[in-house]
């Protein structure tokens, strides 16, 4: 099954992408209320990573395909679609902001891991679309020192994302 097939089928049945995109953040406003001015100790600490990571890797891949086929693909933002690259996105956002009422997201395990993860993704597509738009005239253009400090510059970004999200703490 490719991603096309899966995101059809995903279409065919919006109903699945619906509830599990909707039940996250209902979960979260419930955890809230139930463990209001408790969200820095254990239960609800891990009850709140799973929430982010469950809405956070599906939000964050929706984002990099949205950015992927928005800047490679020369995808139409009008041909985006609402549950698959839209709502992931929203649900994520809203699910952040409800968690951050009721704890502060540093007391979270592993959040720091997700924001290297979003520096390592971003870099990562900033050096493909790097390469993707430069011709070799452009290379003759500009100066090579230029390119060798942009390279690094971004292989930095890189390694810092990298630490950020597998390093130790």
């Amino acid at each position: 099954m490719t991603l096309r097939e899966l995101f059809q089928l995903l279409a065919d049945h919006p109903e699945y992408i619906i509830f599990y995109f909707a039940i996250i953040p209902v979960m979260a406003f419930l955890a809230g209320i139930l463990g209001r001015g408790e969200g820095h100790l254990s239960p609800w600490r891990y009850l709140y990573s799973t929430l982010i990571y469950f809405v956070c890797v599906p939000g964050i891949f929706s984002i990099t395909l949205s950015a992927y086929n928005f800047l490679f693909s020369r995808g139409s933002i009008m041909d985006a679609d609402v549950f698959a690259q839209v709502l992931p996105v929203l649900s994520m956002v809203v699910t952040l902001l409800l968690i951050r009422r009721n704890v502060d997201l540093d007391y979270i395990p592993g959040f720091d891991k997700l924001s290297g993860l979003v520096t390592v993704i971003t870099a990562a597509l900033i050096i493909m679309w790097f390469v993707d738009r430069t011709r070799i005239i452009v290379f003759s253009y500009l100066p090579f020192q230029y390119v060798i400090l942009i390279f690094i510059g971004l292989l930095l970004v890189v390694r810092y994302g990298w630490k950020k999200a597998f390093g130790s703490a």
